[in-house]
């Protein structure tokens, strides 16, 4: 179990599957940058967590959501948990870790099945790093309420349709494993080397990670002689005769 002086982003699981060196510099070096994707990202978190909890034909949503799990040492804020009516069973045998006024702003949680919803600028990806982020959503509802969630879904804003994400067993060894590398990952304090990859290209932090220079085979000390050769022919070049 993990004290709360030791929990890290919910957040950082995409950042830790996506690109491990991403995932260091944001939360080891404490660099950010913005592009239009963050932006526009971070802005449909803020319209999605905006306006008050409803209920919709017997679905309650709730919006901005906290959560924890001591037990993987996360917290964060859900988009979106609807709760769906219908007998949900119990989580195993975990006691709930019971929702109060200062903790969430249910006060107490309603009746029915946790659905999380985690909202997305771009498409559906074949990685699996938005659908740990969610998985882990759901350990924290399971651990927080003491109840089953067996599902969630994945909102894209390019096809504005929703994705079902079923938070089967590997799904959820493969967020568990996640949660133990992203602590590894943070405490230990190492920064992992650049790679150059087609991923980088959208990337707000390429002009802070700089793989262009140091990335695959290149090194800094290979990129400054490439560039001192460079000086030198043209140098030559301009020469008169």
């Amino acid at each position: 179990m993990f004290s709360e002086d030791e929990l890290l982003p919910i957040s950082a699981l995409q950042h830790l599957l996506f690109c491990e060196r991403q995932c260091a510099l944001i939360h080891v070096e404490r660099l950010w940058a913005e592009n239009r994707l963050t932006v526009e990202g971070r802005q449909m978190h803020d319209r999605a967590h905006a306006g008050p909890s409803e209920s919709r034909g017997g679905v309650r949503i709730v919006r901005g959501l906290p959560l924890r799990s001591l037990r993987l040492g996360l917290a964060g804020v859900a988009d979106v948990v609807e709760f769906h009516p219908g007998l949900n069973p119990a989580a195993g045998d975990r006691e709930p870790v019971a929702l109060t006024e200062a903790s969430s702003p249910l006060g107490r949680a309603p009746p029915g099945t946790p659905f999380p919803v985690e909202y997305k600028r771009g498409r559906p990806k074949t990685a699996d790093c938005d659908r740990v982020q969610l998985c882990a959503q759901a350990l924290c509802l399971e651990e927080m309420l003491g109840v089953a969630v067996p599902a969630g879904a994945l909102f894209y804003g390019r096809t504005r349709r929703r994705e079902d994400v079923r938070f089967d067993p590997p799904l959820r060894a493969l967020t568990v494993q996640a949660a133990a590398r992203l602590h590894t990952l943070v405490y230990g304090g190492a920064t992992p080397s650049a790679r150059l990859q087609p991923k980088c290209k959208n990337c707000s932090l390429r002009q802070l990670c700089l793989p262009d220079v140091t990335g695959g085979s290149r090194s800094a000390a290979g990129y400054l002689q490439r560039a001192l050769r460079q000086l030198a022919v043209t140098a030559d070049q301009e020469e008169p005769p």
